[in-house]
């Protein structure tokens, strides 16, 4: 929970202080400021009274403090605002998250839990507020508004409708409305996703968007109707399309084979964007243990050639005016002392990191402990019975069929092909993948529902995953029956996660309890057990980068983004609205 900086005791010392008239609590003396304002890099000494930065000094102009803060050779920046991200995406409770990217410069996380509210409702986002109101890492909640992504299209454990978010956005601790990925319902101005927009508009809290794709005058509807930000890009073409159409772009870590086209793009324009922010979105365990948060994003564009600079004003002083949050993203007298003195601009390796006027880690490492939120009502949420290898087949009449195929792991396209039928059940044809997605919410019988991918490779068994976005049913895919009924079996019985099956073996196993999204284990058991996992998955099919990757398995039931998806419905496309209940389209013989 954040300071106040508004009590007139607190202030009344600050400006005391500063005047020369008391003592700082605190004095970061011998460092080189970071002016995310001017771009200059300046030697200068910070004074903090409390939560409050009270003077910014000419260096060794002052002494008086209780606290002595060496600052010297290194660079004193605003603490790190990361504009989306789902700290479900980690698989680590909050508690957990906070203590990865706190170590590393990050202050402030705006956080869409829709993944968890996908599975749990209003319970699991009041959870979430929460579980992070006593961590020192500010985490500003956002109301979903796709619970579920798609409706009618596929179905979640909850159902947000305006009358939902508009009582989630009436608590203060609620900081806006969450990306807004119904893109179609907001374009044709359908009644529910007008309502939630609204309800954040009246509000007075920002909309924050998912505008994958969109280009031209749709992109200006999605917009008009008060949709203002977006993280989904594409290309550099996107980027700047964004950028010229007022949005406020959230620029993200979690595609970095785009980063140097961004970067190219970026570089072209006459001045840097004050719009452009960064965020991560979507952090696995092991990139967050081994390369951290949005950190890890600063390092790559600096890499790449954008001056630290302004890429630091990205990540602070922008993210703080869009979020309208003066206390935030600047080292200036007035505002909240979060500060991260870094050992340089290339690396950006933490020596101290100060959230509040308290120092929260040093040399990389937490100097205080972070509590713990009971996870108990987070339990319980697979309400699958054990499945057959039967029910991963394609039931069909005759001797052959003609079935339709999901065609590519990204920018799906609807496909057709002729596959024969034995025993009543359809052989998958040559060069597909089965894709199986099963309700696993109690809201719907838990059958699975069955399509036929392309473009997927040769599957040599099966993964199961309940990770799976973004109503998180129980996806499971593989190159035989028998073993995505195995690896399925493990999931239902590990109360979700992920799990690897090949030759009638589970060969791998994640389990993720809490939801089926997440585990209340250290970061680094469950990032060692994601790292065997994915090895195991190697094993049984051949990834393709930068569109077959491990990480499609997650992605490919988003339901909301253009193209046939797998659901817990059937094939859905969201473009006709329509679902297709099985990839059986005609008996031809």
């Amino acid at each position: 929970m954040t300071a106040s900086l508004n009590d007139p005791d607190l202030r009344a010392r600050a400006v005391a202080a500063a005047r020369g008239d008391e003592p700082f609590d605190m004095l970061i003396a011998g460092g080189t400021l970071v002016d995310v304002v001017t771009g200059e890099l300046r030697k200068a000494d910070i004074g903090l009274v409390g939560p409050l930065i009270a003077a910014v000094l000419a260096p060794g102009s002052r002494r008086d403090a209780a606290r002595m803060v060496d600052a010297s050779g290194a660079f004193v920046a605003p603490g790190l605002i990361d504009m989306h991200m789902h700290v479900e995406s980690s698989m680590v409770t909050p508690a957990t998250y906070a203590g990865a990217v706190l170590k590393r410069g990050v202050t402030t996380v705006v956080w869409d839990p829709h993944e968890f509210a996908n599975v749990a409702g209003r319970g699991a986002v009041d959870w979430a507020v929460a579980a992070t109101r006593d961590l020192p890492l500010e985490a500003i909640v956002l109301a979903p508004s796709c619970v579920p992504s798609a409706p009618g299209l596929e179905r979640a454990g909850a159902d947000f409708g305006p009358v939902a978010v508009q009582d989630m956005l009436a608590a203060s601790e609620i900081g806006g409305i969450g990306e807004v990925m119904n893109m179609e319902g907001v374009i044709a101005g359908d009644e529910r996703m007008s309502g939630i927009v609204q309800a954040g508009l009246a509000a007075g809290k920002p909309v924050f968007g998912h505008a994958r794709g969109l280009s031209g005058e749709r992109l200006q509807a999605f917009m008009a109707a008060g949709v203002s930000s977006d993280h989904e890009l594409t290309s550099g073409d996107d980027l700047i399309e964004k950028l010229r159409a007022g949005l406020t772009v959230e620029l993200r870590g979690s595609h970095p084979y785009l980063f140097a086209e961004f970067v190219r793009a970026l570089k072209a324009l006459p001045i840097w964007p004050q719009t452009l922010t960064l965020c991560t979105d979507d952090v696995f365990p092991d990139d967050l243990d081994e390369k951290g948060g949005l950190d890890a994003l600063v390092r790559a564009l600096v890499g790449l050639g954008v001056p630290p600079v302004q890429v630091l004003q990205a990540a602070t002083l922008n993210a703080a005016m869009r979020l309208e949050r003066p206390d935030l993203g600047l080292v200036a007298a007035g505002r909240r002392a979060n500060l991260v003195v870094f050992e340089d601009l290339a690396q950006f390796a933490t020596r101290r990191v100060i959230v509040d006027g308290a120092i929260v880690a040093a040399d990389g490492g937490m100097t205080v402990a972070l509590p713990a939120h009971p996870s108990g009502a987070l339990k319980n949420t697979m309400k699958v019975k054990p499945l057959s290898a039967e029910d991963f087949r394609v039931r069909a009449e005759g001797r052959k069929v003609e079935v339709a195929t999901i065609d590519q792991p990204r920018f799906t396209r609807w496909g057709k092909t002729v596959a024969d039928v034995q025993d009543g059940f359809v052989v998958p044809p040559a060069g597909t993948t089965l894709i199986s997605v099963v309700h696993r919410h109690g809201h719907a019988p838990a059958v699975p529902q069955m399509g036929f991918l392309t473009g997927w490779g040769n599957w040599r068994g099966a993964i199961a995953t309940t990770v799976s976005h973004d109503s998180h049913n129980l996806t499971v895919f593989g190159g035989n029956a028998e073993d995505m009924a195995l690896a399925a079996n493990a999931l239902i019985a590990a109360g979700g996660g992920m799990a690897v099956a090949s030759g009638g073996k589970v060969e791998a196993l994640l389990a993720l309890p809490l939801l089926g999204l997440v585990s209340d284990r250290s970061l680094a058991e469950i990032a060692a057990e994601f790292e065997r996992l994915k090895e195991a998955a190697g094993a049984i099919v051949d990834w393709q980068p930068p569109y077959l990757t491990f990480k499609a398995l997650v992605g490919a039931t988003l339901a909301c983004n253009a193209g046939p998806h797998q659901t817990d419905m059937g094939i859905a496309d969201v473009e006709t609205g329509s679902v297709l209940k099985s990839p059986v389209l005609s008996v031809i013989d």
